[in-house]
C-alpha cells in the first residue's frame, strides 16, 4: 500500500482537515514539524513516508478563491523529484492548462485532480478526463451522498487509470476507512487503480485497505500524529 502524504493549504498555511468541514480547519500542529508553512511540512511528510508523491488540496481555490500559485512554485522548485497531485477546484480542462502554462516546465510534475464536487457538467467531465494516463478523477461524497453534478459516479467508462475515492466525512476523523465503497467501485472497474482518502488510523487500517483493493491512500492526520510507522527510502 502506497502512502501519499497530504497537504491541505489555506491562506498559505497547512491546516488540519476535520471531516471535510472546511470552515473548521485550523493551522496544523504536527508531531513531525513545528511549522505550518507548506515547504517545511512537505519536507517532514515526505521524509517520514519516503514518498515521491505529494497531494495538495488548495482550500482557497476549493472555496471559491484563487489558486495559491506562489506556494506551488515554491514546492515544485524545492522538491525537484516529487510529483504533486493538485486539487484546485478545476472546473474545465482549460483551468489546469492555464495554470500549467504559467508554471512552465515544472508543471510536468504537476498532476491535475479533477474532483466530482467541482466538475459542473457531463461535457466538462469528459473533456477533463480524456487523457486517462495523465489525469486523476476524485469521486467525492459526504456520507452516502455523492457530490457529483457531472454524473461521474454513474459513468465508469469516463474514469481514468487512477481514481481517488474521497469520503469527505471521514477525512481527519477516527472513523476508519470506508472499505465498502472501495470494494464496490473496484468491482465496477477492476482495471482502475483506486486511491482511498479519509479515515486511516493505524497500520491495520492500511492492511485492510490494501486487502479491499486500494493501491494507495491519501493520509495526513495519522502521519502528523505518528500513528503510522516511519518508512525508510
Amino acid at each position: 500500500m502506497q502512502i501519499i502524504p497530504v497537504i491541505d493549504l489555506m491562506a498559505g498555511q497547512v491546516v488540519r482537515a476535520i471531516r471535510g468541514e472546511r470552515g473548521t480547519y485550523r493551522p496544523v500542529h504536527s508531531a513531525l514539524c513545528s511549522s505550518c508553512l507548506p515547504l517545511p511540512v512537505a519536507h517532514a511528510l515526505l521524509d517520514y513516508t519516503a514518498a515521491d508523491t505529494l497531494y495538495l488540496a488548495d482550500l482557497d481555490a476549493l472555496t471559491g478563491g484563487a489558486v495559491q500559485e506562489a506556494a506551488l512554485v515554491e514546492l515544485l522548485a524545492a522538491l525537484p523529484t516529487t510529483s504533486i497531485w493538485i486539487d484546485a477546484a478545476f472546473r474545465t480542462a482549460a483551468d489546469f492548462a492555464v495554470l500549467a502554462a504559467r508554471l512552465g516546465a515544472a508543471a510536468d510534475r504537476l498532476v491535475p485532480v479533477f474532483a466530482s464536487e467541482s466538475l459542473p457538467s457531463p461535457d466538462a467531465a469528459r473533456q477533463c478526463l480524456n487523457d486517462p494516463a495523465r489525469v486523476i478523477l476524485s469521486l467525492d461524497r459526504r456520507g452516502d451522498r455523492p457530490l457529483d453534478a457531472a454524473g461521474c459516479w454513474s459513468n465508469p467508462d469516463w474514469w481514468p487509470d487512477r481514481v481517488i475515492v474521497m469520503s469527505l466525512d471521514r477525512v481527519g476523523s477516527a472513523a476508519g476507512p470506508d472499505l465498502e465503497i472501495l470494494e464496490a467501485l473496484r468491482r465496477r472497474a477492476p482495471c482502475v487503480a483506486f486511491v482511498g482518502a479519509g479515515g486511516i488510523r493505524n497500520e491495520a487500517d492500511l492492511q485492510a485497505a490494501a486487502a479491499a483493493g486500494g493501491t494507495a491512500w491519501l493520509v495526513a492526520s495519522a502521519l502528523h500524529d505518528r500513528l503510522l510507522d516511519r518508512c525508510s527510502g
